[in-house]
């Protein structure tokens, strides 16, 4: 005879130090090799700061796994759902198609409503480097992909 055991995860939000995503869930990974828990991944959400995401077996697993870990802050009481997981995780369209050369709007921040061309990209950080249209001295800024949209894609050269 054979048992299948169906095993319903649960994905777990837990605090972490802003800024600290990364190198709490590298040490979590590290410590998910040796503890003999029912734990399945650890997510980091790009744009979430302060949070990343454990998928476990249950509630009282994730606490005992989290626990004394360096930059853990705590755990939130209420699981996600998996339809929330997957809004977390895809990726912003407005976002993802930003590439050098392109003409952009920026939505929020002091330059909201402003024009700019893009000079650089930077995926890793999710940072554009533009240069501000319309203005009497054109200064490199640094930003925040997040604040500005698209208006005119740069031409190919073919």
């Amino acid at each position: 005879m054979r048992l299948f055991l169906n095993v319903i995860t649960l994905y777990f939000v837990v605090k972490v130090t802003s800024g600290q995503e990364r190198i709490a869930a590298n040490m979590l990974q590290n410590k998910m090799q040796s503890a003999n828990l029912p734990i399945y991944s650890i997510l980091v959400v790009e744009g979430v700061r302060g949070y990343i995401i454990v998928e476990a077996e249950d509630e009282v697993s994730c606490r005992q796994f989290i626990t004394k870990g360096h930059n853990i802050r705590g755990i939130l009481p209420k699981p996600l759902s998996e339809e929330e997981i997957n809004k977390l995780i895809e990726v912003r369209s407005k976002i993802a198609g930003i590439e050098k050369g392109d003409t952009v709007e920026f939505t929020s921040g002091p330059f909201k409503g402003y024009k700019a061309k893009v000079l650089k990209v930077d995926d890793l950080k999710s940072d554009i480097t533009v240069e501000l249209q319309d203005v009497v001295v054109p200064i490199p800024i640094t930003t925040k992909m997040s604040t500005a949209k698209i208006i005119q894609k740069a031409e190919k050269a073919e």
